[in-house]
């Protein structure tokens, strides 16, 4: 028992990195009062040091802490996804004007990011449907702090509270369809509860609704239709960059937590082919609620962007939209299907980030969040218009950016799995998506600015930050092989 205990705390480190990094923010956030700044440099010294420790866990496919966490290639990858998350958001608040106004708090900002983390550190590696819960939950009620962080702005308390309401009901769908699956299998974590349906279940009106309302849980975290109606006042109240990490980070951790429970738990082919699962799968066909509830999530989520004119809402109906399409994959019951959602969040961070990031530097000098106060930037701040167009690209998915390739694989695995009602309509969402992306571009290079309208200058370090998230766009659109071929290795999971 003590040689698994040491054992499973060294397969640990990532996470105990990041909970000493917790603590380093905490001391020298009371240390450095004057001078709190310096905390964003502790924590990425710590998310560096947390990177480091998670290279060595390449290859591993172990289970610790008596099978409730998974250490494989499929959470490695979402850990490094999820890293570089955190690297950036602490990046972008070292540059927000917003976060300058509260900075007597900013040691319990970046000690929350920290935590957060930690969470979806634990979501993405969860086989035990208790941590789920707890990682899921550590998550969120971090995440409400920090929505609300710049508390003095009646937006932003206003966002933090709808996003306390409407993540509690989403947690009690959670842990209410949690309870049910444990009732009919008797098993709390997801072989066992794959292993008891191989078996056979008897109560499966009772599954029926416990997997449904774990369906809505998971739903709500990523931000598909109809469990979306926080996330655009929530996105819009918020301080940009935790508008950005929730956007992306949180999406990538529910998605893999998502992946996860219904790969094993449900469309191992073994289940599925399992005589006493035969009437489950037949009055309920699992894989047909998540093509539909991809394909609504797609196409309202495109619709509703076409009527916003504050950019942050614009963007926040495009990541609902995205989320549809991530969601195609997971419909298809298949690896291939799987690994194309994997490539497609890890090319989605960079290029959802990157939009955000230009949000963030337009609203530091301009004091706008409005589509129409846009016109003219291309002639203003040139580069800076060219970065947000190519972001803006590679959200609608064209050629020659990672965003065509990411919708390249991710429809190329459902016309493989026979889905092919699921493609056109994703592809008519995708023309919808061009209105509202090309009314941005439109704003910026055809149309005039004011006389009064002089140039836009940012600094150095701020213009590096833009590239270092232009680059990776930009380059897995031509070259994508090393992101293809790690996701297809990291389908691999712990017990599979």
């Amino acid at each position: 028992m003590a040689e698994h205990i040491i054992e499973s705390i060294y397969r640990f480190l990532p996470e105990i990195a990041l909970v000493v990094t917790l603590v380093a923010a905490i001391v020298a956030d009371l240390i450095l009062r004057e001078r709190n700044r310096n905390v964003a440099w502790v924590v990425l010294a710590g998310l560096a040091v947390t990177a480091v420790l998670l290279v060595g866990q390449r290859g591993w496919n172990v289970s610790i802490f008596s099978d409730t966490l998974a250490v494989d290639p499929f959470a490695v990858f979402f850990k490094g996804v999820l890293l570089v998350a955190g690297l950036f958001i602490v990046l972008f608040s070292m540059k927000s004007r917003e976060l300058e106004y509260n900075s007597s708090r900013i040691g319990e900002y970046y000690m929350l990011i920290t935590g957060v983390i930690f969470g979806m550190f634990l979501m993405v590696g969860a086989t035990n449907l208790l941590l789920m819960y707890l990682a899921f939950e550590l998550t969120s009620i971090s995440s409400y702090v920090l929505a609300g962080f710049t508390k003095t702005l009646r937006r932003s308390a206003e966002a933090s509270m709808k996003y306390i309401i409407f993540g509690s009901v989403s947690s009690g769908f959670l842990i209410y369809g949690i309870s049910l699956l444990v009732g009919v299998t008797g098993a709390v974590d997801i072989y066992g509860v794959r292993d008891a349906l191989q078996a056979g279940v008897e109560q499966t009106t009772a599954l029926y609704l416990g997997v449904i309302m774990i369906i809505v849980g998971f739903s709500y975290k990523i931000t598909a239709v109809p469990f979306h109606f926080w996330a655009p006042d929530v996105y819009q109240g918020a301080p940009v960059t935790i508008t950005a990490f929730l956007a992306t980070a949180s999406k990538v951790a529910g998605f893999a937590m998502m992946i996860r429970f219904f790969r094993i738990s449900f469309m191992d082919s073994g289940v599925l082919a399992a005589p006493g699962f035969d009437g489950v799968v037949a009055v309920m066909p699992w894989h047909l609620i998540l093509a539909v509830l991809a394909a609504v999530t797609m196409l309202a989520a495109n619709l509703m962007a076409l009527w916003q004119e504050n950019i942050k809402r614009l963007l926040a109906y495009s990541s609902i939209a995205h989320a549809g399409f991530i969601l195609m994959g997971l419909a298809l019951v298949t690896d291939e299907g799987i690994s194309a959602m994997m490539i497609y969040l890890a090319i989605y961070l960079f290029m959802n980030m990157g939009a955000f990031y230009v949000v963030m530097l337009i609203a530091n000098k301009l004091n706008t969040e409005e589509v129409a106060d846009y016109q003219g930037l291309g002639h203003r701040s040139p580069f800076l218009a060219v970065s947000m167009a190519i972001f803006l690209v590679a959200l609608a998915g064209f050629p020659p950016t990672a965003g065509f390739i990411a919708k390249v694989y991710i429809f190329g695995a459902t016309i493989s799995a026979g889905m092919i009602w699921l493609v056109a309509l994703a592809g008519l969402a995708t023309v919808v998506s061009l209105f509202y992306y090309i009314r941005v571009v439109r704003n910026m290079f055809l149309v005039e600015p004011l006389e009064s309208q002089g140039p836009v200058h940012y600094d150095t370090s701020s213009m590096v930050i833009l590239v270092l998230l232009l680059v990776p766009v930009l380059l897995l659109g031509v070259y994508f092989s090393p992101i293809v071929i790690w996701a297809r290795h990291a389908v691999t999971m712990f017990g599979m």
